[in-house]
């Protein structure tokens, strides 16, 4: 097979595997993400564009470990009842929805950036529709609140989202340095977040106060939750002292798995392994069209576009990646992406302006982020979440968190 070939069978795969992974399931082909990304994969190694030597280490198996150490860590908070505790105590503290809206907000960014956004999102939405239907409150507010918070606390540390983790890996910033720049961001990216959806939701936020009908609290189970907060604070401390992230977190994982004494079936059913399946399928699509330099080639045809200078660079940068984002899905469009990065003026920088763009650049629509799909799927009995009723929000939120976070990141350079 000689180069041009293989670009050509390389890229159809390609574009194959990401129109199923970015659209709904097709009736005549009915595959979910994973298993389309599993597809793809396959394809790479059959037509000959990889061999499977060379597909094992296309896998980045460090931000699989790191994944798979955060989710165990969430799985010991599951059973320890802590979202359920949580999700308990934000009503009680709600004097009024406004004051409801703003800790979700809190809640839903704060965790996210501690865990994983996915993790929360599917571990807090049945919990917040609960609580919000106990209320008797509007739904709508709450749920825009739990997504679009998820995607923008979730900047703020190399463990808060996959895309986060997978720059993490690829640009040896340390976790110290990358919240250092990030975090700011994250806070201004919250508060703006929140005052959009005040604004926004005022007419059917106006109530006087939450209907508190008496239901049983659930009972945190504090010896489970007390030994996760330890291991979570030193692993955290592990991360701050520059040490391996994915084995930190796993060694964590680990030590909560050996001093919990609970059956450990039921914490590994709590794990997500569909993700990691995706993940793992999918570097070996991306460095198969990567091996081909096709990446490298379109970015040479792009680079006049993004300017000279960091500013014009990191300004222009944004706003293609929430494009591609939203078109490609943003941990894909990372994986292509950051090929490109070492050749920008101030790649630090410019790896920076990837995660945040990527990761603000959810909540532009429904489909935006696997959060936001979590969030609408999983209260999809209890209210239609339309494509219309979300962008009315997530378009200026994506905007203006956009902005306002790439003007931090350049201030904070």
């Amino acid at each position: 097979m000689n180069h041009w070939q293989q670009e050509l069978i390389a890229g159809a795969i390609f574009a194959i595997t990401y129109v199923l992974i970015s659209g709904r399931q097709l009736k005549i082909l009915p595959l979910n993400r994973p298993a389309a990304a599993l597809l793809g994969a396959v394809l790479m190694i059959a037509t000959g564009v990889m061999t499977p030597e060379r597909a094992y280490r296309a896998i980045n198996y460090d931000t699989l470990v790191l994944l798979l150490g955060m989710m165990l860590i969430s799985a010991y908070l599951d059973l320890a009842h802590f979202f359920e505790w949580a999700a308990e105590l934000v009503l009680n503290f709600s004097r009024t929805p406004v004051h409801l809206l703003l800790y979700v907000t809190l809640t839903s960014g704060i965790l996210s950036a501690l865990l994983v956004n996915d993790t929360i999102c599917l571990m807090l939405t049945p919990l917040v529709v609960a609580v919000i239907r106990r209320g008797k409150l509007p739904l709508l507010p709450y749920l825009v609140a739990l997504a679009t918070s998820a995607n923008i606390g979730s900047v703020a540390t190399l463990v808060g989202n996959p895309q986060n983790m997978i720059i993490g890996h690829f640009s040896h910033i340390s976790f110290p340095e990358f919240s250092r720049s990030l975090l700011p961001a994250a806070a201004v990216g919250l508060a703006i977040n929140f005052f959009i959806l005040r604004f926004g939701f005022r007419k059917i936020l106006r109530v006087t106060a939450i209907d508190r009908a008496d239901y049983p609290a659930p009972k945190l189970e504090s010896g489970l939750f007390a030994l996760v907060c330890v291991v979570l604070v030193s692993i955290f401390g592990g991360f701050l002292a520059g040490l391996n992230l994915a084995w930190t977190a796993m060694a964590g994982a680990a030590l909560v798995m050996v001093l919990a004494r609970r059956d450990t079936h039921g914490v590994l059913k709590l794990v997500d392994w569909h993700l990691l399946l995706f993940f793992a399928a999918l570097f070996i699509v991306v460095d198969g069209l990567s091996d081909t330099g096709l990446p490298a080639a379109i970015y040479s045809r792009l680079q006049p576009i993004f300017g000279s200078s960091a500013p014009a660079q990191a300004w222009n940068l944004t706003w293609f990646s929430v494009v591609g984002s939203n078109v490609f899905s943003n941990v894909p469009f990372v994986l292509v992406a950051g090929n490109w990065i070492a050749r920008f003026a101030e790649p630090a920088l410019m790896w920076k302006v990837l995660a945040l763009s990527t990761t603000f650049g959810g909540n532009l629509t429904i489909v935006g982020s696997v959060a936001n799909m979590i969030v609408v799927e999983s209260a999809r009995d209890h209210i239609q979440v339309g494509f219309w009723d979300y962008a009315r929000f997530g378009i200026p939120i994506t905007i203006l968190t956009t902005a306002a976070g790439v003007t931090v990141l350049l201030v904070l350079r």
